[in-house]
């Protein structure tokens, strides 16, 4: 129990001792007036601090366990090796199946979108694969390539031919058939039937299908021209600048994305620059997660950007922007207009609530502020340094392990261990913004991520091995192999990760 500095009741005015902890005349609860605990403070990242040493690398490894399309055994549509690149012509299979690796590009995982809006005759070659990256269009995630159309078979000994289907996209403009002659048909080949016309193109402005990539979406998020149901654009986000990127996946299991984030670059009053990261996860078993998340990440991110500017101290702006958010979040459990029941007849009655991290960069200073188990890890660029992680939970394992109750084994295999103990919310608890200061002696990379990503990678050791080693040089590619990472141990829930590199300036070697 924190000790007051009172030397009266501020009830009823009578003389106290520093050790009282009610007033002996009106029974005043003094813990009421305790001094607060104050935020940590500045920590140095370096020598000081006893890390172990992080396992070294095995040279030329996957950062994840990655299976690529030419690792396959098989052949595709056109009876072709899936190991050997068809622009490579006869000769080039021979001397791909004699060196198996020449052909393959060396990469982390397969960043290349699919595309199905017609061939590409190199698209396994690398002048194809750039092509494909440069077209901008994102992976449409369960679409394929359609197989070629099977020639016409034989006719019947009947004589009658056996007639697919009509495309649906053609039938209504194609003339009625003219009736079939009453004399026997005469034997003959089948003509070749003609390719049907493209389907027209979606009006100005519309969306575009991202399954054919050629019909208009209808406002109940399907396509007109072949019926696939469009993703919401929630479902999966990406923003990258100079100095930070994110990206937010609904994952395998969830029917929405109840995570969000918001990334920004500004600059102090000095004209130094500061970078910052927000990402917050929506509790599932609260009314409107999805928009608790989004409300409490665009406030912080809006707060940030104003209290920088201004010369606000980063770890003063941090606590104000996590106490802006809990305040937004509030206001949505008292907004009149919304219905938690009529909104999603599924959840219980009970007010928004979201966790939250956020980190900053700025004048060689690391800034985390949170509230729940959403973490920030620091991995250092020279990986025979130790990595670590930068925030404490507020949850049951965390609170068993603290008071000394349970070690860390027994509390996380326990079934409450995730149940947290602070988030943002009208039902929350005492608010309790966490916020700490950080000076790295190396430079390295902050990845601020949501439990959806740290729950396939909880130590931070674990954490370094699957941060690719030119994540602070590819940012956006560093977020999506941390975010398939998560996807392919099961994505259990949605997966937000922002990255932000941290450049260490030597005192003395001046700015850039």
């Amino acid at each position: 129990m924190p000790q007051h500095e009172l030397s009266a009741c501020p009830g009823c005015a009578e003389p106290l001792d520093s050790n009282d902890r009610f007033c002996g005349a009106c029974g005043h609860d003094l813990s009421a007036a305790a001094v607060p605990e104050p935020d940590r403070p500045t920590i140095a990242i370096g020598t000081p601090v006893d890390w172990p040493e992080a396992p070294a690398r095995e040279p030329g490894s996957l950062s994840t366990s990655t299976q690529h399309p030419g690792d396959l055994p098989g052949t595709d549509s056109g009876g072709r090796d899936l190991a050997t690149p068809p622009a490579q012509g006869a000769a080039g299979a021979e001397a791909a199946a004699a060196t198996p690796e020449a052909g393959r590009p060396a990469r982390d995982l397969p960043t290349i979108p699919v595309r199905t809006d017609g061939p590409h005759a190199a698209a396994t070659s690398g002048d194809g694969l750039a092509a494909l990256a440069a077209g901008g269009h994102g992976p449409a995630r369960g679409t394929a390539v359609p197989a070629q159309a099977p020639a016409p078979a034989a006719p019947p000994a009947d004589g009658d031919f056996r007639l697919a289907a009509p495309d649906p996209r053609t039938a209504a403009a194609q003339p009625p058939a003219a009736p079939a002659p009453s004399a026997p048909p005469v034997p003959s080949a089948p003509p070749v039937p003609s390719a049907p016309p493209a389907p027209s193109a979606p009006p100005a402005g519309s969306r575009v299908c991202v399954a054919c990539r050629a019909g208009h979406v209808d406002p109940d998020g399907y396509c007109e021209n072949c019926g696939h149901a469009q993703p919401r654009e929630r479902d999966h986000m990406e923003q990258e600048l100079a100095t930070v990127a994110a990206v937010s996946d609904r994952g395998l299991r969830h029917h929405r994305n109840e995570d969000a984030f918001a990334v920004a670059a500004t600059t102090l009053p000095g004209g130094s620059p500061a970078t910052l990261a927000i990402v917050c996860d929506g509790v599932s078993s609260a009314t409107r997660p999805d928009e608790a998340s989004a409300t409490a990440a665009d406030t912080a991110g809006r707060s940030l950007l104003a209290a920088l500017p201004r010369g606000t101290n980063p770890q003063q702006a941090m606590h104000e922007a996590i106490v802006a958010a809990a305040e937004a979040v509030n206001a949505l459990a008292e907004d009149p207009a919304q219905d938690a029941m009529e909104h999603d007849p599924h959840r219980h009655q009970n007010a928004p609530a979201c966790t939250i991290v956020g980190a900053i960069v700025a004048d060689g200073l690391l800034i985390v502020g949170w509230i729940g188990d959403s973490r920030a890890y620091w991995v250092p660029d020279d990986r025979t340094t130790a990595p670590a992680r930068l925030t404490q939970d507020d949850s049951w394992a965390a609170q068993m392990v603290a008071a000394g109750l349970m070690n860390e084994a027994q509390a996380y295999a326990d079934e409450r261990a995730h149940a947290i103990t602070g988030w943002l919310g009208a039902d929350a608890y005492e608010l309790e913004p966490h916020t700490a200061a950080f000076k790295p002696d190396r430079s390295g990379v902050v990845v601020v991520c949501t439990d959806g990503l740290w729950n396939y990678a909880e130590a931070a050791e674990d954490m370094a091995r699957v941060v690719p080693a030119d994540s602070a040089g590819r940012l956006l590619h560093g977020a999506q192999v941390l975010v398939g990472h998560a996807l392919d141990g099961g994505g259990h829930d949605n997966v937000t990760v922002a990255l932000l590199p941290f450049t260490f300036a030597p005192q003395g070697a001046g700015s850039a």
